[in-house]
């Protein structure tokens, strides 16, 4: 019922984010600035305001149109490599370029938001590689017809994705994926499939939530297995193609995150009205931009989420070296010719310094040469994939590691 509640809740609401949005069109049409109308500055920063908080459940576009690649800007167009129900494999594709590039898949966190929280992750590989990402589907758009989707499936796409790349890919994963990424590879390298990757790049994910445990594993670890599915699994509307799929909600998922840190969300809000009704464009686009995108989520289907906090936060299957993939051991032993390099923002208050370099305790078979752990001082969670610091000082890590192997 409560996905139904919150459906009437934003039906009710339609109305009045139609006039706000109508209000600024308006009075970028009629206004201009409005620099010698104070008062109706507030009055329209107010509707702008409370038009950016409103909740979508749409992929923001990637916006990506054009890098930096060697010494001249060159254009870029979305592909859809491989079409799967539960996520398309996308590719950047650079006009212009013709010396092959280390093709990446960069794997995106499934965990409430769209594969765009990491366009500034994708638009800085760009500059060196030949891109792509998993872009995850909204499932309360899949219908039931297309069967589940939990943590065995999720190995499965990264598998069948790698193997598209074919041999002498790279993956970077960021944050949730890094689990099933490493499962991944094990498993590739368990088989010595061709299409193993030459290097394995993991950012901030939750390896080993046994490590220094943050406020999101206490969560986890708060309640018992039964607690999560009977509160926080709903079912999806009728009027969407996955109606009656059992989900965790992208809703539910977003305000847990936005209530850890609730007084500087409001901060923002607060500082994108006055940015408004001061006329400092770019620090009001600098925040609705922010916030288009993390306003924009997604559900996630029933089994993978219970999974996850199972398999990964309860019991750390993975770390004690207990995971299976449907029925067969995951042995991170196997890899041999997959470089690894781990990287932690030493202020992340979602995955703590040490739970991801835990990789390199199951990773036992790799010589020395072929494992990296960088820390990265100053940032936090989204610090160590996206801004100045991951641009100038994450990133080269991941060029040299992948040039290093190339």
């Amino acid at each position: 019922m409560l996905y139904q509640a919150y459906q009437a809740y934003c039906d009710a609401l339609t109305p009045a984010h139609f006039a706000a949005r109508t209000a600024t069109r308006f009075r970028d049409k009629a206004y201009g600035d409005m620099t010698g109308h104070p008062n109706l500055r507030r009055l329209f920063a107010l509707a702008d305001v409370f038009d950016t908080s409103r909740i979508t459940h749409a992929r923001p576009a990637f916006g990506i149109d054009e890098v930096l690649s060697g010494n001249e800007v060159v254009s870029v167009r979305e592909e859809i490599a491989l079409a799967r129900p539960f996520g398309n494999l996308l590719r950047f594709a650079k006009d212009g370029v013709e010396a092959p590039q280390p093709k990446v898949l960069v794997v995106a966190p499934l965990s409430g938001h769209f594969a765009t929280l990491l366009r500034n992750t994708v638009e800085t590989l760009l500059r060196d590689h030949d891109v792509y990402i998993t872009d995850w589907a909204n499932v309360r758009d899949v219908p039931t017809s297309a069967g589940r989707f939990g943590l065995d499936e999720y190995i499965d796409y990264v598998i069948e994705f790698l193997r598209e790349l074919g041999p002498g890919n790279n993956v970077l994963a960021v944050c949730q994926p890094c689990v099933p990424v490493l499962a991944a590879v094990s498993l590739m390298a368990q088989d010595d499939d061709p299409c193993q990757p030459r290097t394995m790049s993991l950012l901030g994910g939750p390896i080993d939530v046994r490590e220094a445990p943050t406020v999101v594993n206490e969560l986890a670890m708060s309640q018992p297995y039964s607690w999560f599915e009977d509160n926080l699994i709903h079912t999806v509307p009728w009027r969407y193609k996955g109606r009656g799929r059992k989900v965790y909600p992208g809703f539910i998922q977003l305000s847990a995150f936005m209530s850890m840190n609730l007084g500087r969300h409001f901060g923002q809000f607060r500082k994108l009205y006055q940015a408004l009704a001061d006329v400092d464009t770019a620090e009001a686009e600098k925040i609705a931009d922010f916030y288009e995108e993390y306003l924009a989520v997604l559900d996630l289907d029933a089994a993978f989420y219970l999974e996850t906090i199972d398999k990964v936060f309860q019991r750390a299957l993975l770390a004690k070296g207990e995971l299976t993939h449907r029925g067969r051991p995951v042995d991170p032993s196997a890899i041999r010719k997959t470089a690894l390099l781990t990287v932690e923002g030493e202020r992340d208050d979602i995955c703590a310094v040490g739970q991801t370099a835990a990789a390199h305790l199951l990773c036992t078979s790799l010589r020395p040469h072929l494992k990296r752990h960088h820390l990265q001082p100053g940032v936090g969670h989204y610090g160590v994939f996206s801004g100045s610091k991951w641009e100038t000082q994450v990133y080269p890590q991941v060029r040299n590691m992948i040039l290093a192997m190339s």
